[in-house]
């Protein structure tokens, strides 16, 4: 079992690294293997809706969102997390995210998402609510904790004496290994992921 944490802040080991981790290590008490995935301080395209990625497979910017999908389909859970800009979610991860669940959500469909978010004040439930609709557009069960996925200070120190943010963390990581430990057991007792219909899409003009 494995979990994929994606972190979007340009800060490898600042805010949103802090709270990620935190959640890997009640992960990982919990036997499920981690991977923290840094989006960088590279250039991150928005999606350009040009449909590449249905014809050829993948994304025609070959950049960390391609390396990401290919990881995505050996992983059993998902965490993304996020700074938060101008009470949203980073500009970074947003264009990550539009194009890893547009080229590669089949591969996470099905499979338990959550999402963290890292503010120095305000705007947390903003941006948490802006990214926790990608995964009920695709199938996915959100994993909750005992409060909203959020932790406050400027700097990693900080953070870490957020107590209630800490804590948020380890329950959020504890809640994930509770969720895919049961996805498990039922499909070892045949119980699958339900058969969809073929979708229908319906315009409004």
């Amino acid at each position: 079992m494995k979990v994929l944490l994606v972190n979007g802040s340009p800060h490898k080991e600042g805010c949103t690294y802090t709270a990620l981790r935190e959640a890997a290590d009640a992960l990982e008490k919990n036997g499920v293997e981690t991977e923290i995935f840094w989006v960088g301080v590279g250039e991150v395209a928005g999606c350009i809706g040009c449909g590449a990625c249905a014809r050829e497979g993948e994304c025609f910017r070959k950049d960390v969102v391609n390396e990401f999908v290919a990881k995505a389909g050996e992983a059993d859970g998902y965490i993304f997390g996020s700074p938060v800009h101008y009470a949203a979610a980073s500009g970074a991860i947003t264009s990550f995210m539009d194009r890893a669940f547009y080229s590669g959500g089949k591969e996470m469909a099905g499979k338990p998402g959550a999402v963290v978010v890292s503010c120095r004040r305000g705007g947390a439930s903003a941006a948490f609510d802006q990214l926790n609709k990608y995964f009920t557009i695709n199938c996915m069960p959100i994993v909750s904790s005992q409060y909203w996925n959020q932790v406050h200070g400027t700097n990693a120190e900080e953070v870490k004496k957020d107590a209630e943010g800490m804590q948020t963390m380890r329950t959020l990581g504890n809640n994930m290994a509770w969720l895919i430990k049961c996805i498990r057991a039922g499909k070892d007792q045949g119980i699958g992921f339900p058969e969809r219909e073929p979708v229908q899409r319906t315009n409004f003009i």
